[in-house]
């Protein structure tokens, strides 16, 4: 199944976004075996990405390949574990943690790639930066060492409203075309999962975070066989 989810999506992805862009696909990994992780990137899957520290550094040996991917919440008391090993963190959604990454990167002698997080619904339950910061935000963080801001990510609210939500994605797709304007590191807006991704991709995203459409359903926990 999960070969034939992954030929199926790469099929549907080959044409680009409504921009006539290339689509990076992020394999959402939470949950998952390494197997099954595994399955896919031989499948064709390039990108993976963990929401979960542990999992990401229990998994990182026995994946076979693949730009690992940090997509998850990331506490600052964290970051040690991922330096040098994450391919691009989708969710720096603080200053906090954008200066613990910075500091992290420039003591380990690496630049890390950064996604500013976009709390494009104002949700509470969400961190992210508000939509009318977002502009700042990124140049603030371009002036950091050890850091290169390489775009946006957001996460849509839940609604059935379809104009709305085209609506804010339209607004992050204004900002990541502000940003890319001016910098040619500017290349992701990471905005879109299994139950909407067909309409971010509508609105111009050109980066999406799929784990059910790639998987099946998830499990409900992840079992290490490192744990008793």
């Amino acid at each position: 199944m999960i070969e034939q989810n992954v030929q199926n999506i790469l099929k549907e992805l080959q044409n680009g976004n409504a921009f006539g862009e290339r689509i990076t696909l992020v394999a959402a990994t939470k949950t998952r075996s390494a197997e099954e992780i595994n399955r896919a990137i031989r499948a064709g899957i390039l990108d993976v990405g963990e929401n979960r520290v542990q999992e990401f550094c229990e998994k990182f040996d026995a994946v076979q390949g693949g730009n690992r991917h940090f997509i998850g919440h990331l506490q600052t008391n964290k970051v040690k574990y991922l330096i040098g090993k994450t391919y691009l963190y989708h969710s720096v959604d603080r200053d906090e943690l954008a200066e613990e990454l910075s500091k992290r990167s420039q003591k380990a002698g690496v630049v890390s790639d950064i996604l500013i997080q976009i709390n494009i619904g104002d949700e509470e339950s969400k961190g992210g930066y508000p939509l009318a910061e977002g502009f700042a935000v990124y140049k603030r963080l371009l002036a950091k060492t050890g850091l290169r801001v390489r775009g946006f990510m957001a996460m849509l609210p839940r609604s059935d409203d379809g104009a709305y939500l085209g609506t804010l994605c339209d607004q992050m797709r204004a900002l990541f075309e502000k940003a890319r304007e001016q910098d040619e590191n500017i290349a992701y807006l990471s905005m879109g999962m299994s139950g909407d991704y067909k309409l971010c991709l509508a609105h111009g995203a050109n980066m999406v975070r799929l784990g059910t459409a790639v998987f099946g359903e998830r499990a409900a926990v992840y079992f290490s066989p490192n744990r008793a």
